[in-house]
């Protein structure tokens, strides 16, 4: 008799095998991620314009697109999160701007990106001071993003 992986060969001892109801608890049991899983492979999905990410491929590339002048602390595509650090317009000396981007669905709708905008200025005594955001300059931000998302799903999509 000799001991092979987890049987035991030629003992002669017949080795149970899963009844059907075992069977079945496999087959049925549901994914961590969901009935589509992950796809990390590049098969596009024709709804969100998605290569393998998490959120709407479309609003992504319109997101990297429009904060592109911004230097980026992160960008995450699964989370759909887009940080960008400090940027100061050569034009507008002593005042700067970052950028906090968020897109919110798989789906290419208006309220699919968030956008949060902080603003200082450069006080007499050489420190940055965090100052008042004008209340229309996000949603003019998302609006850009949003136009240019939809200008590349027309290009890719044709509709």
């Amino acid at each position: 008799m000799m001991l092979t992986g987890c049987g035991v060969f030629g003992s002669g001892s017949k080795v149970d095998e899963p009844k059907n109801s075992q069977l079945s608890l496999f087959e049925n049991r549901g994914s961590l991620m969901g009935d589509s899983g992950v796809d990390l492979n590049g098969s596009k999905d024709k709804n969100n314009g998605g290569v393998g990410i998490g959120v709407n491929s479309f609003l992504w590339r319109a997101t990297l697109d429009t904060l592109g002048f911004m230097p980026l602390t992160s960008a995450d595509p699964f989370g759909g999160v887009i940080i960008t650090d400090w940027y100061e317009d050569p034009k507008a000396k002593g005042e700067r701007f970052k950028v906090n981007a968020l897109i919110l669905d798989k789906s290419l709708r208006a309220d699919g990106v968030k956008i949060t905008l902080f603003k200082q200025k450069l006080d007499e005594h050489g420190t940055w001071r965090d100052t008042e955001v004008p209340p229309n300059m996000a949603h003019d931000l998302e609006d850009t993003i949003l136009t240019r998302a939809r200008e590349l799903r027309l290009v890719q999509t044709g509709k």
